[in-house]
């Protein structure tokens, strides 16, 4: 059966990386969440996606040039979730420990090297016994190689936007799990060829009802959305034709 990841939690029908977001994800019984981490000025772990607030707060700045006090003084919200702030990590552990939801954590180690980041997600992991629950991805792939290094119980995946061949061999070569691809870079092949050698495949971010349909049906092991009460709707269609 195909994982249902809500990407960034129910962003589709919430504000973005926000409890709000992530309670709905919940409600519509998705899988799992996916969500992003950055570092703050005072070395505090928080959950945003872009390495600015500008895109999804009220604020402007670098997060890294925010302490979490200032951070937490910022709007996260729409007009309907007003009362949204950005949360921490740790937050967001403290309410995951209360479900059973997979948590892909995406480490944004890609433009900015924040000092000791995969450590410190490492540490909280295990300060809350997540470690059967999480995946651990990112773009630099440095930073997969470096918590296969500290830790390599924990699940990892590389994420990547291109058409690879035959991506497993790379990802095993660093200690990863796992391929998280962009939908378009996708083929056929490429998803068979993951399911023949046993490496999970996750595919970002499906939200068209065709495209839920054709790749629940690939083989692939989970597809991210910013829809997941559409995506569960979907797969309960599929097992029913």
């Amino acid at each position: 059966m195909t994982e249902i990841i809500a990407h960034r939690g129910s962003s589709g029908t919430h504000p973005e990386n926000t409890m709000a977001a992530f309670i709905e994800a919940e409600r519509v019984k998705a899988d799992g969440l996916e969500f992003d981490v950055h570092m703050t000025k005072d070395e505090r772990l928080v959950v945003i996606h872009d390495e600015r607030v500008d895109r999804t707060t009220n604020g402007n700045g670098w997060v890294k040039a925010f302490t979490l006090k200032e951070l937490k003084k910022l709007n996260a919200g729409t007009a309907k979730y007003s009362s949204e702030k950005i949360p921490t990590l740790k937050e967001v552990f403290g309410w995951a420990a209360g479900n059973n939801l997979r948590l892909n954590i995406e480490l944004k180690t890609g433009l900015i090297d924040y000092p000791k980041l995969e450590e410190r997600v490492i540490d909280m992991i295990k300060q809350f016994g997540l470690e059967n629950r999480v995946i651990l991805s990112s773009f630099n792939h440095y930073s997969i190689e470096k918590i296969h290094k500290i830790d390599s119980r924990i699940e990892t995946a590389i994420l990547f936007m291109e058409g690879l061949f035959e991506p497993w061999k790379y990802a095993r070569s660093i200690g990863a799990s796992a391929l998280h691809c962009h939908r378009r870079a996708a083929a056929p092949e490429m998803i068979q060829g993951a399911v023949r050698a046993k490496m999970a495949i996750r595919l970002f971010t499906v939200n068209k009802k065709a495209d839920l349909q054709r790749f629940m049906n690939s083989g692939c092991t989970g597809i991210f959305t910013d829809w997941p009460e559409r995506a569960v709707h979907a797969r309960k269609t599929l097992k029913k034709t």
